[in-house]
C-alpha cells in the first residue's frame, strides 16, 4: 500500500471511485449523496475503467474474474480513491487482503426483466424468437423454458441493449430489474420474471460499498448506510457461489428472503441445455442478533446449500 492509502479524517471529502457507464455511476451517485446526507462529509465522484470495460468479448470468456471489479479495487488500495461502489454480483467470491465490505445499502428489486418489442411476454414470443443475454444463467434458464428461441450473446450498457429490441435487431433482451429502476427506465419492462422461473444472480440488486480496511473514519461513515435485511441476504447467496467455487461462466441462480428473524434462501445450477437442479435451505435467527453474527449464520446457511446442490449434481454443471 503506498503512502497515500492512509485512513482519511472523517471531516475528510470522499473521492468514491466508479465504472464510467451510465448506470455505474448513477448507483455511485445515489451512495455519494445518501453519504452526504448522512454524514455532512462531501463526495467526489472518480471514474475508473475497468477491464471488463476495455474488452467487449462474451462475459464468460473472460480470463479472469473481476473484470468490473480489480481496477477499482487497485485504485481503493494505491490511495487513489478512499470508497469504491459495485454491483455486489459482480464481485469475485474471495475477499481481498486490505478491503472492507463497509457497507451493503438497501437492495433493490433483485428479479430480472424481458423487455421485448411491443410488450409480448416470455411464454407469448414467437418460436425462433431472438433474445438477447450476456449471462450463462440467464442464457440456461431461457433454453430450459423456451428452447426454440435464438439466444444472442449480448454486451453493452442498459440503453444500448434496449435500443436493439426498439431498432428491430432483437425480439427482446433480458435485464435485470435493479438496473431498470435506479435509471427510471422500468417503463420498459413488458414481464418481471418471478423466482420460480428465474432465479436472479447471487446479491444481484445489491450494492457493495468497500473501502480500506485499515481506514477507521470511513468504514464508520459507511456503516450508517448499512442495511441489515441486505447484507445478511446478499452474503447468504454470495456464500452459495462461494462454496460451489463456480466463476461467473457457470449457471448459478440464489435468492435469500429474511422474514422477521427466518432466513430462507433458494438457489439452483443449471447446465447449458437446461438441465436444472435447485434446493432450499432455511435457519431462524436467534433474537437480538448482532449484524456479524446474522452474517456469519447466513454464510453457514449458503455454505450448507451449497454443498446439498453438490450432493444432487451440481457440480457436473460449474465452470471453475
Amino acid at each position: 500500500m503506498t503512502d497515500g492509502a492512509t485512513a482519511r479524517p472523517a471531516a475528510a471529502q470522499l473521492r468514491i471511485g466508479t465504472r464510467g457507464s451510465t448506470l455505474a455511476r448513477t448507483q455511485s451517485g445515489l451512495i455519494a449523496d445518501a453519504l452526504t446526507a448522512a454524514t455532512g462529509v462531501a463526495t467526489e465522484l472518480v471514474s475508473v475503467r475497468t477491464f471488463g470495460d476495455d474488452h467487449p468479448g462474451p462475459l464468460a470468456t473472460m480470463p479472469q474474474p473481476g473484470v468490473f471489479v480489480s481496477a477499482l479495487r487497485d485504485a481503493l488500495l494505491a490511495g487513489d480513491v478512499d470508497v469504491a461502489v459495485h454491483s455486489m454480483k459482480d464481485l469475485p467470491s474471495a475477499p481481498v487482503d486490505g478491503i472492507a465490505l463497509g457497507a451493503v445499502p438497501s437492495r433493490e428489486d433483485a428479479r430480472d426483466a424481458l423487455v421485448s418489442a411491443d410488450g409480448v411476454t416470455l411464454m407469448a414470443l414467437p418460436p425462433g424468437a431472438r433474445v438477447g443475454t450476456g449471462s450463462p444463467r440467464r442464457a440456461a434458464r431461457l433454453r430450459a423454458l423456451r428452447p426454440d428461441l435464438e439466444l444472442v450473446d449480448l454486451r453493452g450498457n442498459v440503453d444500448s441493449r434496449i435500443a436493439r429490441v426498439t431498432d428491430g435487431e432483437l425480439d427482446a433482451v433480458v435485464l435485470a430489474v435493479a438496473g431498470l429502476a435506479r435509471l427510471g427506465r422500468t417503463d420498459v419492462i413488458s414481464e418481471v420474471l418471478e423466482p420460480d422461473v428465474m432465479l436472479p444472480a447471487p446479491a444481484q440488486g445489491a450494492l457493495a460499498v468497500e473501502c480500506r480496511s485499515d481506514d477507521e473514519a470511513t468504514l464508520a461513515l459507511l456503516g450508517l448506510l448499512d442495511d441489515r435485511s441486505a447484507r445478511v441476504r446478499a452474503v447468504a447467496e454470495r456464500a452459495v457461489l462461494a462454496a460451489l467455487g463456480a466463476t461467473c461462466a457457470s449457471a448459478i441462480g440464489a435468492l435469500a428472503q429474511l422474514d422477521g428473524e427466518h432466513l430462507q434462501l433458494v438457489a439452483d445450477a443449471s447446465g447449458p441445455d437446461g438441465q436444472h437442479v435447485i434446493d432450499r435451505e432455511s435457519i431462524a435467527l436467534a433474537a437480538g442478533t448482532t449484524m456479524g453474527d446474522a452474517a456469519a449464520v447466513a454464510i453457514g446457511l449458503g455454505h450448507a446449500l451449497a454443498h446439498r446442490l453438490l450432493a444432487a449434481g451440481a457440480d457436473r454443471f460449474l465452470v471453475r
